[in-house]
């Protein structure tokens, strides 16, 4: 809904800001829905691998599942619905204004590094040291969801009404090739915190 959002705002004037609001809305929503499928896979005590993935792909893209909840091999329930925290921050971006196509490989960079991030937990997940219970007590890297920052500046910035030629920091190399907005290294520095390997969080 947060890209369908985006996309709407795309379409109608830049001053209707209706569906842009929409879209940095609905992304919060993903963090509930992202923290209660591990509450509900350990109160039950399951889990499946396809289950497993699911979430990291929900983790990056928004999907729309049932509102019963997706049944994975007989074992893992998932919650009905997430949030992007990859591609909807991405595309909001772009609808603000960050439109160069350097500013569109650097969001493209952002997406990836997520999509990475997601790939590698699911790949180390075993080794990583457990608590009692079974979990994980650190995360490699930022998580995915930290990305929500960059949507809350991103609603300060439309708060403030600096969108489309108003972004912050501006433009360099305007009318060139190489035109792009420097507050996308933002999305960069993002990207490279959460594909980071020496970074530990504790998690809560």
């Amino acid at each position: 809904m947060s890209i369908f959002s985006s996309m709407r705002y795309c379409l109608g004037g830049p001053e209707n800001l209706g569906n842009l609001w929409a879209a940095l809305a609905f992304m919060p929503f993903g963090l509930f829905f992202d923290f209660m499928d591990g509450k509900v896979a350990r109160w039950r005590n399951k889990s499946s691998l396809m289950g497993q993935e699911l979430d990291s792909l929900a983790d990056l893209v928004w999907l729309l599942k049932d509102l019963n909840h997706i049944r994975a091999n007989g074992n893992l329930w998932q919650p009905s619905a997430q949030i992007s925290f990859g591609v909807s921050p991405a595309v909001a971006a772009f609808a603000i204004g960050l439109r160069t196509p350097v500013d569109h490989i650097l969001l493209s960079f952002f997406v990836l590094a997520g999509l990475t991030r997601l790939a590698r937990f699911n790949v180390t997940v075993a080794n990583v040291p457990k608590d009692n219970t079974g979990k994980a007590q650190y995360f490699e890297g930022t998580p995915i969801p930290t990305t929500l920052s960059i949507a809350a500046m991103m609603a300060y910035w439309v708060h403030k009404g600096w969108i489309h030629d108003d972004i912050p920091g501006g433009v360099l190399a305007k009318g060139t090739m190489f035109e792009f907005h420097p507050i996308i290294w933002l999305f960069v520095l993002s990207g490279c915190l959460m594909v980071s390997k020496t970074i530990h969080i504790p998690k809560p």
